[in-house]
């Protein structure tokens, strides 16, 4: 009987988290839908202006835009229409203001899991709209809470008790990031590890987390292909004596990770402090983030096509890609994070994680590039730089070492600098301290509501 047992319960979770896995993977279709066709009636279209791509970003419409280049002028206002839209949708469910994650870290911890409903339509419609005009944000932080609304609806659906709820929430977030990032495994190590900025995790939800993220992954590769988001050169770990480098890597990432949390925190606390509208805040942070755009438009959107530039910098893929200079990497490194801060800290919908991800790729590549012309006989790669910078300033900025060690290397399928990753991350997350991009997360499971007990 009590293999009976075990089995039936075996086999509710394994139904569970594989719906919940589904029905996420066809709202991470929808929602790149959105932002695509956001993306290409609004920054494309009235600013006639193409962000570069990703190598494996699927472009559903084609390029769009006229001969001449960007409409400076509309390429300015941009963000701030699109904000101002974007707020007036989240008037409908106030909760899918801001950068998503946060709202469900909270949720887990001290709201049973629940999300309401409707924050889930809204949260995709007005992220979109921000990130489809060219306002600086991820599209990670929308897809988590959406995620994680679905599996939340579910549970409610099938009137199941609240630790299922988390469980499947949390599942719900692994399942959108897996998608949308190309990275079922990252995904699912993401859930359990982004609810604490300690070293903790949450061991409940991984298995869970695990079975949705692979059938959201298949389900979304299905409509938009199976490559990795980034291509990159493969490039294998074979000088121990680049670990030197590597540590000044990770001095100049962990710092930099700091300098983007105390940048948001301050213009978060800069526009909570000022008693304007609701709906007027993040209209300013987009006129704020138009103004950079105007001489920086690379900040502008989600950003991925850096990544994807920073990743060939200095091989022959440059010439496919595009190729940055030193100071314009250095650039678009403080450029992301103050139009990032202005677009997501003022109120508006959007992701953090996701311009981690550019920062620290820029910030990794310039440091692998002065590097290599300063010392040219070590034989640095700055592309390697880039990828290993991005997953040290992930794991500093966003508290989760090994989810950015494993999506570094499923988001480019290079799988051969795990040594060089795990260094770095080591170093920045240590040396980070328990700063934090996320206020809702807390030090330890012992710290969490959610497993309080009376």
């Amino acid at each position: 009987m009590a293999g009976e047992g075990l089995s039936f319960k075996t086999g509710r979770a394994l139904a569970l988290s594989a719906i919940t896995g589904a029905i996420v993977g066809l709202a991470a279709v929808g929602f790149y839908w959105l932002l695509e066709t956001a993306k290409h009636l609004l920054l494309e279209g009235l600013g006639n202006y193409t962000p570069p791509l990703a190598a494996g970003e699927a472009h559903i419409y084609g390029k769009s835009g006229s001969e001449g280049g960007p409409v400076l002028w509309i390429l300015a206002l941009l963000p701030m229409l699109g904000a101002l839209a974007s707020a007036l949708v989240v008037k409908l469910a106030p909760s899918a203001a801001g950068h998503g994650t946060d709202a469900v870290i909270l949720s887990y911890h001290r709201l049973f899991g629940y999300i309401p409903p409707k924050a889930v339509p809204v949260k995709a419609i007005s992220s979109a709209l921000i990130i489809g005009s060219g306002g600086s944000a991820g599209a990670e932080g929308p897809i988590t809470q959406i995620g994680a609304g679905c599996g939340s609806m579910l549970t409610s659906l099938l009137n199941l008790t609240h630790t299922e709820r988390r469980t499947l929430m949390a599942a719900g977030m692994a399942a959108g990031v897996g998608a949308l990032f190309r990275s079922p495994l990252a995904g699912a190590i993401f859930a359990a590890e982004v609810l604490y900025s300690g070293m903790d995790l949450e061991f409940e939800v991984m298995v869970p987390s695990m079975v949705a993220s692979a059938v959201s992954y298949t389900i979304f590769s299905l409509f938009f292909g199976w490559q990795p988001l980034f291509e990159m050169p493969s490039v294998p770990f074979n000088a121990p004596l680049l670990l030197v480098p590597f540590t000044v890597l990770a001095l100049v990432v962990a710092f930099g990770a700091k300098f983007y949390i105390m940048v948001f925190r301050q213009t978060e606390s800069f526009f909570h402090r000022h008693a304007l509208p609701a709906w007027v805040q993040p209209s300013v942070g987009g006129l704020l983030t138009g103004i950079i755009g105007l001489f920086l438009p690379q900040v502008m959107g989600a950003g991925y096509g850096i990544i994807q530039q920073t990743l060939v910098a200095g091989t022959p893929l440059s010439e496919k890609f595009g190729e940055l200079s030193l100071p314009l990497l250095f650039f678009i490194f403080l450029g992301k994070i103050f139009a990032t801060s202005f677009s997501v800290g003022s109120g508006g919908s959007g992701g953090l994680f996701g311009p981690a991800l550019v920062s620290g790729s820029a910030l990794g590549a310039f440091t692998g590039l002065l590097l290599s012309r300063l010392f040219p006989s070590i034989g640095i790669n700055p592309g390697v730089f880039a990828m290993v910078g991005m997953a040290g300033f992930l794991a500093a900025s966003v508290r989760t070492p090994i989810a950015a060690i494993l999506m570094v290397s499923e988001i480019t399928g290079n799988h051969a600098l795990l040594i060089p990753t795990m260094w770095v991350c080591g170093i920045t997350y240590l040396l980070g301290n328990g700063w934090t991009i996320y206020r809702s997360q807390v030090q330890t499971r012992d710290c969490s509501p959610a497993h309080l007990r009376p």
